[in-house]
């Protein structure tokens, strides 16, 4: 490749990794809404913690079906365009959810839960086919480290998204929180419009990696190749173990991610607002894991990720049993804690539905993979989202989190077996 050619790759690829790290952050503007609005809609509605549970429960049903429709439209659509729908119709929800929560209407639980299932499969879109995206202009030997840093969209958009919504919800109520992440989503459609392009061939260049020679050749019906590529030895199983583990990280992410703000403010008498700048502490410690994370499995022979997430999660395990101990005596524990827990959790979990999914098969498999992973591990927060509103309000906070230990151990345990199972087919 000459020099022009060079400078023209490093720019396309500087452009997509922009276009498509606004895109996911977007996502998760929209996404975090919900977590910080509880409360006040539990007290504007007169719901429980099992009926506040609910449109939030139907949101992850769908969005763990979106899995798969995801992955599988990846055979037949460009990610770019699926990307551009879901980001529209994800928008317009909270848009939607805004009206909702101003209106006081009486069948508002019901349009609630409507409306927030049509933004899981929404929303379904962003994580399978923006990292179908990234491995269409990645090489394997740089992917830990260029999606360690890439991945901080899905931790920073978190903690903008929270700050954000906390922020309008002391300035403006309830619907602005909502509004604002819609129209933040908005801008990011459009440059997402403007920067992001399918694949290195789509404008004239290729991206050569010898662990992975099988690039597909231009589509110009705007069809992915990705279902005349033969799956490689051990996919299907590998695909499925790393979905399960998937399961357990998101099952605790998710957990604290959708309760902190809520037991911030009752178990510690805080303030809808600080309790949502303090419950961002899981995901600023969080980003700091998932570099750590893939910078450290690409310096392993053969850019190796399973040694890396099995020692991660020992040290998730080990913060998950303190938090169980001493979390809940004080709210200094419980937001340090919960950043530990974000650090050695975070770092994981990236790996799984990211770098694991793009190197597992081709780039042409990179969304099909990343949508099985990410379905079968979005059952982890159908899941938890019942059985916390459940046991928070039938035997209390510390049973909550005994539960995120035997969960945390378990995937512990599966973590050590995937890793001997890759280091065996390797």
């Amino acid at each position: 490749m000459n020099a022009e050619n060079t400078a023209l790759l490093r720019r396309y690829r500087a452009q997509v990794f922009t276009a498509t790290w606004l895109s996911y952050a977007g996502f998760y503007l929209t996404r975090k809404v919900y977590a910080v609005v509880k409360e006040p809609i539990k007290v504007q509605f007169g719901f429980d913690d099992v009926h506040i549970a609910y449109p939030w429960t139907v949101y992850l049903i769908t969005y763990m079906l979106g899995q798969f429709l995801a992955a599988w439209l990846g055979k037949r659509m460009e990610s770019r365009r699926v990307l551009l729908y879901g980001m529209s119709v994800a928008a317009a929800c909270n848009i939607a959810l805004g009206f909702l929560v101003d209106s006081h209407r009486a069948s508002v639980f019901l349009w609630l839960c409507v409306t927030m299932g049509i933004h899981g499969l929404a929303q379904a879109t962003g994580w399978p086919h923006n990292v179908g995206l990234f491995a269409n202009w990645t090489r394997r030997s740089e992917r830990g480290t260029l999606f360690g840093v890439w991945g901080t969209c899905y931790q920073l958009g978190a903690v903008i998204g929270k700050g954000l919504a906390g922020f309008l919800l002391g300035w403006l109520g309830m619907a602005w929180s909502f509004y604002g992440s819609s129209i933040a989503l908005f801008a990011s459609t459009v440059l997402f419009l403007v920067l992001a392009r399918e694949r290195p061939q789509s404008v004239g260049l290729s991206l050569e990696d010898e662990a992975e020679p099988d690039v597909p050749p231009p589509d110009t019906k705007g069809k992915s190749a990705a279902s005349e590529a033969p799956l490689p030895p051990g996919f299907v199983s590998s695909i499925v173990a790393m979905g399960l583990i998937y399961f357990g990280f998101k099952f605790v992410r998710y957990a604290l991610d959708s309760w902190s703000a809520l037991i911030l403010n009752e178990q510690f008498r805080l303030s809808p607002e600080i309790s949502a700048y303090l419950s961002t502490a899981f995901d600023w410690i969080g980003f700091l894991g998932v570099i750590v994370g893939g910078y450290w499995s690409d310096r392993l022979p053969g850019a190796r990720r399973t040694p890396v997430i099995f020692w991660m999660t020992i040290g998730c395990f080990a913060c998950t049993v303190m938090m169980w101990l001493v979390g809940l005596s004080s709210a200094t524990y419980f937001v340090v804690l919960l950043g530990l827990v974000g650090f050695t959790a975070m770092g994981p979990d990236s790996l799984l539905s990211g770098a694991c999914a793009m190197d597992i098969g081709s780039r042409r498999q990179a969304a099909l993979a990343a949508g099985v992973i990410n379905g079968l591990g979005s059952i982890g927060p159908i899941v938890q989202e019942p059985s916390i509103g459940w046991l928070k309000q039938t035997y209390g906070l510390n049973s909550v989190f005994l539960l995120l230990v035997v969960v945390v151990f378990v995937t512990t345990v599966a973590t050590g077996l995937l890793t001997r199972y890759e280091r065996g087919r390797l």
